[in-house]
């Protein structure tokens, strides 16, 4: 349970300060907000939280028991309950616990949940974090596209998404070989909500998509949840037999791939690679679902076209997003489809939320057509190369007889590979103790002996200070 740190108890009030923690909790589990059978912060937390000696804690946690608003249970510590003789028997509250049980969207993977709170801690250092640091956004570049113009709309936007924006990410495909028109294009929430869409738009449930191994897909419940089984693809079976044969055992229904600075890898698929998979799957009429949203942060040389430039079967839905360089506050991605698939996941979309953010949207359309997403995107691969060269040196100091590592050519990551399999909860544990956050290679499949390292997000003092704690924190298993 998540404590309420914005409620504090008044110290020179008449009422005891026990009796005051007392009425707080109380009020908590009437209102709802503490279900019954929700477990309690611990008494050293809550003493924490409320800054008063634990002895205060214990007294008004007692007196809630004797009440019948909570009790003790073995292996699970205090939750809420809910006695005969209690308050709540006169006014049952609903059960809250089963409806979240009842619920059609699988709960992410426990140590996702744990990686998405302790993003938002101050004092955390993050090495996993696959996001741009603040000091490399483009804050001022989007105030002063707003400060430009008064003609900013606040109305819903078009289910595909303003226009001016299609228009200018039709040029900017253009430029990666890809030649298609607005209305081929859809703007969405962010790239999850393309690949949301896509579970929910045009995969059957119980259907089945190929992909890496490892993938990004599984750190995350999309398809999961839309009873969408996923079989892995390991990254150099591109053939037609490889592709032939998944897709006669498992009945694929599509395959999905990120060929450019995978994630969580960093791998970028050869061109000839890129070929073969586009020739296995057009054999097969397997469509791809290709996710670039990498693909612009290339560190040493530009890389092989997109799939979908090479596509000659109009086999490829193609997915980019702008967060990952403008910021991923701005939540603006893109999908590019035929146009009959555009149109219906258009129309879900508008279902689900009526259209992205205008003001993401106009400020993303102004940044593409004012030149400034170049001079931005440019500056953002001078940032990166040298914090992953920087990684890469701290990797050779402390890490060469630990791990070994392949030198990434773009996007946020560095695939870490053990030399010796060790508990790697354990040492997510450890490391997040230490205040270090990593990303252990187990959520993205079975990879026991893996890291995705980031260093994107960090600084350079944080990398070096966390890095150094990490080696030591490995060498101690």
């Amino acid at each position: 349970m998540t404590i309420d740190d914005q409620w504090q108890p008044i110290k020179n009030s008449a009422l005891p300060l026990y009796q005051q923690i007392y009425e707080f909790i109380r009020e908590q589990i009437i209102s709802g907000n503490w279900p019954v059978g929700y477990k309690l912060p611990s008494q050293r937390e809550l003493a924490a939280a409320y800054q008063v000696n634990r002895s205060t804690i214990v007294y008004a946690l007692e007196e809630l028991k004797a009440d019948g608003w909570i009790e003790s249970q073995v292996g699970r510590g205090t939750v809420v309950c809910q006695n005969t003789w209690s308050p709540l028997t006169a006014n049952p509250r609903a059960d809250w616990k089963t409806y979240i049980q009842s619920g059609t969207h699988l709960p992410n993977i426990q140590m996702i949940q744990e990686i998405n709170k302790a993003e938002f801690s101050s004092h955390i250092i993050r090495l996993g974090t696959g996001e741009l640091s603040p000091s490399l956004l483009p804050t001022a570049m989007i105030q002063d596209a707003f400060a430009e113009t008064a003609a900013l709309s606040l109305s819903y936007p078009e289910g595909k998404g303003s226009f001016l924006l299609r228009q200018a990410v039709s040029g900017y495909l253009q430029k990666k070989g890809i030649f298609v028109s607005p209305n081929s294009i859809m703007i969405v929430s962010g790239a999850i909500q393309a690949l949301q869409l896509i579970s929910i738009g045009l995969l059957d449930q119980d259907s089945a998509i190929l992909t890496e191994s490892p993938s990004y897909l599984n750190s995350i419940m999309v398809f999961q949840s839309a009873g969408i089984r996923m079989v892995p693809l390991n990254n150099g079976e591109h053939s037609f037999s490889a592709v032939s044969r998944a897709k006669r055992q498992h009945n694929t229904a599509l395959l999905y791939t990120t060929p450019t600075f995978h994630n969580p890898t960093g791998y970028c698929m050869p061109e000839t690679k890129r070929i073969e998979l586009l020739e296995a799957c057009a054999k097969e009429r397997l469509p791809i679902l290709e996710d670039d949203v990498y693909g612009d942060l290339w560190l040493d040389t530009p890389p092989p076209a997109p799939l979908k430039a090479l596509d000659k079967h109009g086999n490829v839905l193609y997915v980019g997003s702008m967060s990952k360089v403008l910021g991923p506050g701005l939540r603006i991605g893109f999908i590019t489809a035929p146009e009959p698939v555009i149109e219906r996941l258009a129309d879900i979309k508008m279902q689900t939320d009526y259209g992205s953010s205008t003001l993401s949207q106009f400020a993303v359309a102004k940044l593409m057509t004012n030149g400034n997403y170049e001079v931005h995107i440019e500056r953002i691969r001078n940032e990166l190369r040298e914090r992953r060269d920087f990684v890469l040196s701290l990797l050779s100091k402390y890490f060469a007889d630990i791990a070994v590592w392949e030198k990434p050519a773009g996007g946020f990551y560095i695939w870490l590979s053990l030399k010796k399999d060790i508990p790697l909860l354990l040492l997510f544990r450890r490391a997040l103790q230490h205040g270090i956050l990593i990303n252990p290679g187990s959520l993205y499949g079975n990879y026991h002996s893996h890291i995705r390292l980031s260093y994107s997000y960090a600084s350079k003092e944080e990398l070096e200070q966390g890095l150094i704690a990490l080696a030591a924190l490995i060498k101690e298993f």
